[in-house]
């Protein structure tokens, strides 16, 4: 017996710039209040929260669940252009996805990737995003420590790559079925350069930061929860950057969360 439900048809949404972008709605009760859900670097809405029981808890608590493939990923469109990939662009996807929804007060979760693109989200959309859980937000230092030259040549003739880092983070796009290095190595040099979540203008919504106590960026974590007003951390106990979205107790911390701030 699956204990996991199944994932739902994706739903396309268009950007203003012309990409397709695929969403997935989960809960049958279209008055529940909804969060929306955003995975991180090379994984999918899939890997990140219908695969690790996020949404099947979150459903069984009350809310209904929209959760969108950023660019670059899952079934939504994969550009190799580096330009492709601002913090805007990702930003602007994820208020099409709310306006096609009709979406006016969310709660927003994201990881990774998703946390950065969340905090920048929170910011531009404080009328839709009421309240936030960020984890394993990165302060930006990963990505820029990625050798685009190293994984471009992986690509092209498989030559290896010698920095651990890019290593690192090749192995894992290349464990998801469906993954396009192209666009991914495209989405890393273009947000190389991008807009970094900065203490000194944090969201005014109340926020939850949760990252894994093995994780090397929980210490930049903490000041950003230190420096958001109505922030809070919570550590997720023996947990990496990797496998941190599979823990119960940062699932639990963030219900939790929602459910002590739900107005």
């Amino acid at each position: 017996m699956d204990l996991l439900p199944a994932a739902p048809p994706p739903r396309a949404v268009l950007t203003p710039d012309g990409l397709s972008i695929a969403t997935y709605e989960f809960g049958e009760d279209p008055e529940a209040p909804v969060v929306f859900a955003l995975h991180g670097f090379s994984s999918s809405s899939a890997v990140n929260w219908l695969n690790t029981g996020w949404t099947r808890e979150l459903v069984r608590a009350g809310y209904r669940v929209i959760a969108m493939d950023q660019r670059g990923h899952g079934a939504s469109t994969k550009p190799h252009e580096a330009a492709a990939y601002t913090m805007s662009a990702l930003v602007s996807d994820v208020q099409a996805v709310l306006d096609t929804y009709l979406l006016t007060d969310v709660s927003f979760v994201g990881y990774s990737l998703g946390a950065r693109v969340g905090w920048h989200a929170a910011l531009e959309l404080p009328v839709h995003i009421s309240r936030a859980v960020f984890g394993g937000i990165p302060d930006g230092y990963p990505l820029t420590r990625f050798r685009i030259d190293e994984a471009l040549r992986y690509i092209a003739d498989g030559t290896p790559v010698e920095d651990r880092l890019t290593q690192a983070y090749l192995s894992m796009a290349e464990s998801i079925p469906g993954n396009d290095l192209p666009a991914l190595v495209a989405l890393v040099e273009g947000m190389q350069e991008g807009e970094q979540p900065d203490p000194a203008h944090p969201p005014a919504q109340p926020v939850l930061f949760a990252t894994g106590s093995e994780d090397r960026i929980i210490d930049a974590s903490r000041r950003l929860a230190a420096a958001t007003p109505a922030g809070e951390f919570y550590e997720i106990p023996g947990r990496n950057h990797f496998n941190a979205p599979t823990s119960r107790k940062f699932r639990d911390a963030a219900l939790d969360f929602l459910e002590r701030t739900r107005s």
